[in-house]
């Protein structure tokens, strides 16, 4: 596997990583395309499969793990596995894009140490845990229970903050947005030569 660069978005969930993710994937000048993450788990609404994720039954995905074919993957629930296939990075590489991610916080650091060079590892952090429960309610997308298991997940998942290479605070989205995509223009941009003058 041998390609561009890898832009890991993590968090818990509702801290507004995924209106990043797509924000920064309309921007041209970074070249990005989207890593679709494979999971075990049931379809919701208008999910597609091949564009929101690659659906497949538990024990198709058990089969992938047995013969190595996942970056990284996670059971995050029981028999709720999620991964990212190895041929879907290197389909975005061939295609002569940069990969980003939205991922859950364990699979970034997996991708993070496995290409420590390639990746940037952005965690996005909400205003508070309260913060969230409230954005997590307004999707009215899940259970009382469910919401209930993702709050007692973020707290585990905000103490992860200071492995990633760095920390963008959602507390203002529009700010948000741009610290973003200085960040990441500035990760996939190559280096300026020594000696010349970087045109503003």
């Amino acid at each position: 596997m041998k390609g561009g660069k890898l832009i890991i978005f993590s968090a818990p969930s509702g801290s507004g990583k995924t209106t990043i993710v797509k924000y920064l994937l309309e921007q041209p000048e970074l070249n990005l395309a989207f890593s679709v993450s494979a999971t075990s788990r049931s379809r919701r609404g208008n999910e597609k499969d091949g564009e929101h994720y690659y659906f497949m039954s538990v024990s198709e995905f058990k089969k992938h793990i047995k013969n190595d074919d996942f970056l990284e993957w996670e059971e995050v629930y029981r028999d709720n596995f999620y991964g990212t296939l190895k041929t879907e990075v290197d389909r975005l590489w061939a295609a002569g894009k940069n990969v980003i991610f939205d991922i859950d916080v364990v699979g970034g650091l997996r991708i993070k140490k496995k290409f420590p060079k390639e990746t940037l590892a952005v965690f996005v952090k909400p205003p508070s845990v309260d913060e969230l429960k409230i954005r997590l309610k307004k999707r009215s997308t899940e259970s009382d229970d469910k919401i209930n298991m993702r709050i007692a997940k973020a707290s585990v998942e905000l103490a992860t903050a200071p492995q990633f290479d760095t920390v963008i605070k959602n507390y203002d989205l529009d700010i948000a947005l741009k610290e973003a995509q200085a960040l990441v223009l500035e990760f996939v941009s190559p280096p300026t030569p020594k000696g010349s003058v970087k045109k503003s």
